[in-house]
């Protein structure tokens, strides 16, 4: 079977080195997210300057710097999917990053979690293809096993509600059947994401610190989809918080 065809070679044909090279002055800790419309008010909060780009065929994406309180951060927007999402990672630890905290949402699995409440992955069911080019085949992995413990204590401390579960990473948004959610259901997974168990792997394999974690929006545990807050324009005041949570999680690892 072709996923079990894990290379654990370090080298490839074409490296992150052959195409983007060290950033002077790059921070080593970085915050990403999702959803253009919350980046983009975080910018507006911060004072941000660019310190490099990444591109694809679909267009250039600018890193930027900024300082929250005492630390200088690396802010970038990571495009949705798996294998662009595991690409930009790669980008950004070429250039200097070592630690990175992504957020965005996802769709919760248990109509109980609340709209717009965070929660934080510790396993993801790997259904994408990226990860098995990172990690040998295996049905999960693991996922912030090595700040959960800071993250919680910083939740705790700041009164927030969180969730702690297993995500179902899969590429393929248009295809979460009945049976699928049933099934992931079954094996432990409250929430659905495009990018999580690839991101642990590319974490994993390059040896960088990652921190990720989301906030609720589309529940699919119901008869029919409720999009609830999935809109980029919805709840804004809510997911500024859910920026700055990023933002003081970064300062702490």
């Amino acid at each position: 079977m072709i996923l079990t065809e894990f290379d654990p070679e370090k080298k490839a044909l074409i490296n992150p080195g052959d195409i983007i090279k060290p950033v002077e002055g790059m921070p080593e800790v970085a915050v990403a997210c999702y959803s253009n419309t919350t980046f983009e008010r975080m910018l507006g909060e911060l004072d941000a300057r660019m310190v490099a780009t990444t591109s694809t065929a679909n267009g250039v994406t600018p890193v930027y710097s900024a300082k929250y309180k005492s630390a200088e951060i690396a802010l970038f927007m990571i495009d949705v999917g798996a294998p662009m999402s595991a690409g930009m990672l790669e980008d950004v630890f070429m250039m200097g990053v070592r630690k990175a905290v992504v957020f965005g949402t996802c769709g919760v699995l248990d109509q109980s979690i609340e709209d717009c409440s965070i929660i934080i992955p510790n396993r993801a069911v790997r259904d994408e293809g990226t990860s098995y080019h990172y990690a040998p085949a295996s049905d999960e992995i693991e996922v912030n096993e090595n700040h959960m413990h800071v993250f919680t204590k910083m939740l705790a401390e700041l009164r927030v509600k969180y969730t702690v579960g297993k995500t179902w990473t899969t590429d393929a948004f248009y295809r979460e059947t009945p049976e699928k959610i049933k099934r992931r259901k079954q094996q432990g997974c409250i929430c659905v994401d495009m990018e999580c168990s690839a991101n642990a792997a590319v974490a994993k394999f390059r040896e960088k610190d990652l921190i990720q974690f989301f906030y609720a929006a589309d529940n699919l545990d119901a008869e029919e989809w409720d999009v609830r807050s999935l809109s980029n324009h919805s709840k804004l005041e809510e997911k500024d918080r859910i920026a700055t949570i990023a933002l003081e999680l970064a300062v702490r690892v």
